[in-house]
């Protein structure tokens, strides 16, 4: 076993990782978690009374 060996199983686990990654991304049941956080920052949220922690006194 040689250098190039370990670059070839090497490519072929990154590729093999990429493609689980998208089907993973792609599956139809992944779609209600990935709708459920792209909504996330548009959650209203009750916040009376509490102050930012990013507000600056002027």
């Amino acid at each position: 076993m040689d250098i190039n060996d370990l670059r070839s199983m090497t490519t072929v686990f990154g590729l093999l990782c990429f493609l689980g990654i998208v089907g993973w991304a792609y599956a139809k049941g992944s779609k209600k978690g990935f709708d459920e956080a792209a909504n996330l920052p548009f959650a209203e949220e009750d916040d009376e009374g509490v102050t930012s922690r990013t507000s600056h006194p002027r």
